[in-house]
């Protein structure tokens, strides 16, 4: 299932004209060596670095609704404290780094099933999520069922409900705890519902024989079970039932998808805000409340150096892959993640005080043009 940088340097440098076929006339494999040199790629990328990730969120999210019932039973009580809310956020920062760390692998599933705009639209429209309160606290029920606007479900509602700035705006509070029991009602609703998609992607990756049990009674009272084995499919690539032909075609999916999440985070997530001009652009900014967004920013780029590299060192990678066909752009590429990296991390908090700034200025060339360029060098590189 994983072979050395030694292995895949020899299947590409034999690269032939042979045939990809299931298997020759001795039962053995007799894929192209190029293609052999990328099967290895895929297994530890979904074994190793997105199943992992995945199980990852899924987990905090199933703890995080926990943890709101269990604030809507204190209120109720009359024992509610900061402490109780305080840990219903850490617990939504747990599942919320590992969703930014998922986001160089959002097609597939996330895509097929609307599972990221479902439970990451931002920015959160504050106006339309304040009138959502005052008529849940007028007595008008909610349902997910009937909310058309996915801005006011998933991590971003629940950071509004359990996150408030300072009134200088410079750092983040645990909120309140004046909840009215019609607003704590909304909160486990919508918590419920992260979590039911977060079970639902982790089971269309794994395949859902492959998620615990009490997942599968979540994901069975939801009716969200997919019947998808996305991770199976890219690893039997080109075998019947796959949704991939070639392994050519999962390590393009692979890199495009690191390509994706580094214009987004260099030309929209920061670069909005940083060149736009208008109000809309200005306030077009990611986690706001938990003052987060630096951090989400910064795991965008470890998601492409997971799926790039491979999120455990000495397993085939596409970096493996590439380092033995133009050691000299794998170099390049490794060298514009870590740059990326440290450019977002140069950025101060409040991000939407200091969007405008030098630091996020040069971070959103760093990120929005070299990574870029050197991702988009990468996946010519496998497409000789």
């Amino acid at each position: 299932m994983k072979k050395s940088i030694l292995t895949i340097a020899t299947a590409v440098l034999a690269l032939s004209t042979t045939s990809c076929s299931d298997s020759d006339s001795n039962g053995e494999s007799s894929l192209s060596a190029k293609e052999e040199a990328l099967s290895a790629i895929t297994p530890p990328y979904i074994n190793l670095t997105v199943l992992p990730t995945y199980k990852a969120m899924t987990d905090a999210a199933i703890e995080l609704h926990e943890k709101c019932l269990d604030i809507q039973t204190k209120h109720a009580a009359g024992t509610l404290t900061t402490a109780d809310i305080k840990s219903a956020g850490d617990t939504w920062k747990l599942s919320r780094k590992s969703w930014e760390l998922s986001e160089a692998f959002l097609f597939g599933p996330a895509a097929d099933f609307n599972i990221d705009p479902h439970i990451d639209s931002w920015p959160l429209d504050k106006d339309a999520m304040e009138t959502l309160l005052a008529d849940l606290r007028a007595g008008k029920e909610y349902s997910i069922d009937t909310n058309l606007n996915y801005g006011l479900l998933g991590f971003h509602s629940v950071e509004y409900m359990l996150f408030e700035l300072s009134a200088d705006g410079q750092s983040s509070l645990p909120h309140s705890t004046s909840y009215t029991p019609e607003e704590l009602k909304y909160l486990t609703i919508v918590t419920e519902d992260l979590r039911n998609q977060c079970v639902c992607l982790e089971a269309c990756w794994a395949g859902t024989d492959n998620i615990s049990s009490a997942k599968q009674a979540i994901l069975e009272d939801a009716e969200l079970d997919k019947n998808y084995s996305y991770g199976q499919w890219m690893i039997n690539a080109g075998q019947p039932g796959s949704l991939f032909k070639t392994y050519q075609e999962v390590a393009e999916d692979i890199l495009q998808g690191c390509i994706d999440i580094a214009d987004e985070v260099g030309n929209t997530k920061i670069g909005r805000p940083n060149s736009g001009v208008s109000d809309e652009d200005r306030n077009y900014i990611e986690s706001p409340y938990s003052l987060n967004s630096i951090e989400d920013f910064v795991d965008n780029i470890i998601s492409i150096r997971n799926a790039y590299c491979g999120a455990q060192s000495g397993v085939a990678s596409v970096s493996a892959y590439i380092q033995a066909r133009n050691p000299q752009l794998d170099t390049k590429v490794r060298a514009a993640i870590d740059d990326a990296i440290n450019a977002i991390k140069a950025i101060p908090e409040p991000f939407a005080s200091n969007a405008k700034g030098a630091a996020a200025t040069k971070a959103k060339t760093v990120v929005g043009s070299d990574l870029v360029d050197a991702l988009e060098d990468a996946y010519s590189e496998i497409l000789k």
